[in-house]
Parts: structure tokens; sequence; C-alpha cells
């Protein structure tokens, strides 16, 4: 004979996850009526990904150079040939008097100049000097662009002056070999980093706006009067906005990376949806507790700003934590970000197994239950105040 406590447990536990359920389903019902946020999450996971990836502005990519040869040697052609696509675009050869004004026009960013005689003077083991103009309003490209002219103008005159003399080669050979990225190719690193950008800021949007605007149209009420607890409730938003965030990451992973950039990826795709997950158990629970101190999408929207970007710029995936102060260091550990971003690139850039990163997986567990617990509470007294 079966247990009558342990039969009415069961049948509790099934119609709470019976309400858990229909109360997601009307969430997603609720977003497939809301073209905007629709939009949003198709240009999130789609253009901006792209962009981010194709448009890194620290990159020096196709820039304007142009060579002022009044040696005419063959070091001074050498050099001139080493500048070639995709970090330059192929050098304009021009006149002395034409570089103030192409400079003034914004036709290159930079301008070489070799002086009359160069390659005498290095061959007669003299220190002549190559001058270089720079326009430095286009900021990005002027400070990584300089040093990579300076390099490649020694790397040349270095080879052509061993050559010419008979010079030995050094004893130490420095062998480069770039692990991950053999190409070094920024793309691969922008677009990877802006899926995990952008599922911490629509996860939390997207339940955030859930709440305001069952807030706004006053059907929060009608749900306080059904037989529904707040921890349904808030359940119901938390798996909804996961799902669809979910879901959009993995269809950009293999269409917009994988297929529009061409992006390998090294590691467990289905590794890498379960540490999202756990990310984003987190992340709705924050955007829900956000949405209770707010009240309305404008107020939202300004908590976002305040959150968001140190979340973001302070996880990892911009800069390198090992680079910030030890104190930000310390402090950001109790983001969710930190250990996304730390499990993001362990398993997508090298390839990583849960015995890697399953200290990311503990931490994003425990982070995700105190904001949860910490948001069903805030969820619970904000109700309660409009019962």
């Amino acid at each position: 004979m079966a247990d009558p406590t342990r039969t009415g447990a069961a049948t509790t536990l099934r119609r709470h996850l019976a309400n858990v359920w229909r109360l997601g389903v009307k969430e997603l019902w609720s977003l497939r009526r809301d073209p905007a946020l629709l939009v949003l999450i198709a240009y999130v996971f789609t253009v901006s990904i792209y962009t981010a990836a194709t448009a890194m502005p620290e990159q020096l990519h196709h820039a304007a150079i142009a060579i002022v040869d009044e040696d005419d040697s063959a070091l001074s052609r050498r050099i001139a040939d080493a500048f070639a696509p995709p970090r330059f675009t192929p050098p304009a050869r021009i006149s002395l008097s034409e570089v103030d004004r192409g400079l003034d026009l914004g036709r290159w960013t930079f301008v070489l100049d070799i002086p009359p005689g160069f390659q005498r003077d290095v061959l007669a083991g003299k220190s002549p000097q190559l001058q270089l103009n720079v326009d430095a309003t286009r900021m990005s490209q002027a400070f990584a662009g300089s040093a990579y002219v300076q390099q490649i103008a020694l790397a040349e005159v270095s080879e052509f002056v061993q050559r010419h003399r008979g010079s030995t080669a050094l004893p130490v050979d420095l062998a480069l070999r770039a692990r991950f990225n053999p190409g070094l190719v920024p793309a691969w690193f922008g677009s990877l980093m802006e899926v995990s950008n952008a599922v911490t800021m629509l996860s939390i949007i997207l339940t955030g706006a859930a709440l305001i605007r069952e807030r706004e149209h006053g059907t929060i009420e009608h749900l306080l009067v059904m037989p529904v607890t707040p921890t349904e409730i808030m359940l119901g938003k938390v798996w909804a906005m996961a799902l669809v965030v979910l879901v959009a990451s993995a269809v950009s992973l293999n269409v917009v990376i994988r297929g529009a950039l061409g992006v390998p990826i090294e590691g467990s795709l289905a590794l890498f949806m379960a540490g999202t997950a756990l990310h984003l158990f987190a992340t709705t629970s924050m955007g829900i507790f956000l949405a209770t101190l707010a009240r309305s999408m404008p107020q939202f929207g300004l908590l976002l700003i305040l959150i968001l970007f140190p979340l973001l710029m302070l996880s990892g995936g911009v800069t390198p934590r090992e680079s910030m102060p030890e104190l930000v260091q310390r402090i950001m550990l109790v983001a969710p970000t930190t250990h996304y971003v730390e499990l993001s690139q362990a398993i997508l850039y090298r390839g990583a197994g849960l015995e890697v990163v399953w200290r990311p997986f503990a931490a994003l567990a425990a982070i995700g239950s105190v904001l949860f617990a910490a948001s069903l509470a805030r969820f619970r007294r904000t109700i309660g105040q409009m019962a």
C-alpha cells in the first residue's frame, strides 16, 4: 500500500513543476509579442558579434602608408616593398612636397621619408635617420602602426647589412609558435568574447524587462490571486528567459562564428552550454533583483548601466585580470562574469575539459544560488507590498 505522505509530496511537486512550466510558457508568449526585444536579441547575436570580430579598432588593418624615396637605392626599395596587406595598403610613392597636403587631406596615416644617401651611410657604418610622419588623429592605428613601421624598417636594414657584409648569423634564434590562434587573428578572440558579453547583457535585460512589463501592465496582480507562489513565478521567468538566450547563443556559435566568420571552436559545445546555463541562472536572478529595485524601464536601464559595464569590463574578457589592481581582482571574484569568461576561454579557445574548468563551474553554482536567494527574498517583499 502506497505511503499517503510520499504520494502527497509527489503530487505537490508535480503541481509546482506544472505551475513553473506554464508560467515560463507565458513568458515566452509575452516575449513573442514584443518586437523590440526580438529585434534586440537577433541584432546582438548576429550583427553585433560579426562587427565586433571584424572591426576591432585596436588592430592594424589596411593602414594607408606613403613612401618618400629620396635615395632610390636597393635598400630604400626593399624597405618600401616590405609594407604589404593586410596590415598596410600597398605604399603610395610620393614626392616630399606632397607630404603635408596628403596628411592634411587624410589620404595617408603614415608617410615614411627615406633621405638621400641612406644606403651609402648605412653601409659606411653611420647612423642615418628615417623620418616617419604620422596622422595621430587616427589614434588606434597611429599607436600600433608606429611600432610596426619601425620594426619593419629596422628588420629590412639589418638583413640588408648582414647580406652585404657577409655577417654570420646570430647565435640565438627565437622560434615563435602561437598556440590556439596560430595566425594571431583578432576575429577569433573578439567574436567569442562578444558572445559571452551578449549572454550576460541579454539575460539581465530580458528577465528584468519581463517583470517590469508585468508590473506596468498590471498582470502581476493577476498572478498574485492565482494559486502560484513567488518562487514559481520567479522560476518561470528564469527558465524561460535563460532558454531564449541559450538557444540564441548556440545558433550564433554555429551560424555566425563557425559559418560566417570561420572561427574554429576547439572544445565541447555541450560543456560550454552547461557552463552558460549556470551563468544564466546567476544573471537572470540578477535581472529580477534589479527589476525589483526599479519602478520603470528607464530606471531599470540606468541601474543596468551601473552594473553591466563593470561586469563586462572587469571580467577578464577585455583586459587580462592579471593587469588589473589586486583589489579589483579580488572584488570581481564574487561576479559571475569573471568565472564565465574563465570557463569560456578555457573551453572554446583551448579545448579544456571538465577536469580543468570545474572550479569556475562550482563558483558559478555558488554565486547563482546566493543571487537567486537574494532575488527571491526581494521579490517576495516587493509583491507582498503590492498585495
